[in-house]
């Protein structure tokens, strides 16, 4: 009998490397950054604090939208810079069905279940709205993302009418906070279901073939009986979807909206996500597992440079300087340089 040798994926390098940095980093400068407490919440329930656990909180939301956003970069070769802006018009979409006319309302005018669908019929329309103008109209993912970018906000405010709407009801803050008597975070355990879910997907359907076909040659995909335009349309509606996931959480944390603020930046960590996860921003194959794990080291990231009291200001300078090295080094040239120079090295130890 043959034995089976086990394939470590090289693609999960690039994360795992990068996790690895920040791990002795914070280990040199401050091993405490590691320290895990039980404590009880406002509410009084157990809870879980430290920054590994504010990592798997707020990594969770990059990690639901990573899995969007890597179909779309996969499928298109562009990326959505829209989804901050969509999360801004699906919490104010929830917000809206839950307070009704009354934007402080005693008690909810409707159930939880049924404000998230309205979400998520929203959001996909959306998404769908992106998906038709890259798909058909043929227009550069970026570019036509700009549109809802620039608008987005704009229409979460006009759903509640520039009003802030506050939630008082205590299970409202479940998915953005934690169940009682569940010490874990429970953004990490919509997150795992979210993972748990694609996987599943892409293990049964052809999905990921389809996607990663259309990304490496439309062309030839269309002649081996694959529509690109659908499949490319399609992975917008997927991503829309993970924004009303996250437009949940968002709104959940604070029980209320800030237009301006909610999700501001998180476009770029999504994008940044998929980068680190060694996924090629031009399109083509994908590792899905590499980008969620690429999400929640952009969070380990965020949270040393927070810890080192870096300013939220300047936090999108150092992340552009992560964007930029992962696109150098991800491009042929530098790729090609990269293993010319391993061959040698390795012919200089067989030699010696």
């Amino acid at each position: 009998m043959s034995k089976k040798k086990f394939n470590f994926d090289k693609q999960l390098l690039i994360p795992i490397a990068a996790l690895v940095a920040l791990v002795l980093f914070n280990l040199i400068v401050d091993p405490s950054f590691f320290k895990v407490t039980l404590g009880t919440n406002s509410s009084g329930n157990p809870v879980l604090n430290g920054y590994l656990i504010t990592i798997l909180d707020y990594g969770s939301e990059l990690a639901i939208l990573a899995i969007g956003m890597t179909l779309v970069t996969a499928a298109s070769g562009g990326q959505d810079i829209s989804v901050g802006a969509a999360i801004a018009i699906s919490g104010s979409v929830i917000l809206k069905v839950l307070c009704g006319s009354n934007t402080r309302p005693e008690t909810l005018q409707a159930p939880i279940i049924v404000a998230f669908l309205v979400a998520c019929v929203v959001s996909m329309l959306f998404g769908a709205f992106n998906g038709v103008l890259v798909a058909y109209f043929k227009i550069q993912p970026m570019v036509a993302t700009l549109i809802l970018f620039t608008a987005g906000r704009s229409i979460g405010a006009w759903i509640n009418n520039n009003e802030l709407p506050v939630i008082s009801d205590e299970s409202f803050t479940y998915f953005g906070g934690y169940i009682p008597g569940i010490p874990i975070p429970t953004p990490f355990l919509i997150a795992a279901v979210c993972v748990i879910v694609i996987m599943l997907v892409l293990k049964f359907t052809t999905l990921g073939l389809y996607t990663q076909s259309v990304g490496i040659n439309g062309s030839s995909s269309r002649l081996n009986g694959i529509n690109p335009e659908f499949v490319k349309f399609l992975t917008f509606v997927i991503l829309g979807l993970c924004v009303a996931v996250t437009g949940l959480i968002k709104v959940s944390r604070l029980s209320t909206i800030n237009y301006s603020v909610i999700a501001k930046d998180i476009e770029m960590d999504a994008i940044l996500a998929v980068a680190l996860g060694g996924n090629s921003l031009g399109g083509g194959k994908f590792n899905m597992m590499a980008s969620v794990l690429g999400a929640y080291v952009i969070q380990f990231l965020t949270t040393t440079l927070y810890k080192m009291e870096v300013s939220a200001s300047a936090l999108p300078a150092y992340k552009a300087i992560v964007v930029i090295l992962l696109v150098v080094l991800s491009t042929p040239v530098v790729r090609k340089k990269l293993d010319k120079l391993k061959r040698k090295l390795f012919a200089k130890k067989e030699v010696a």
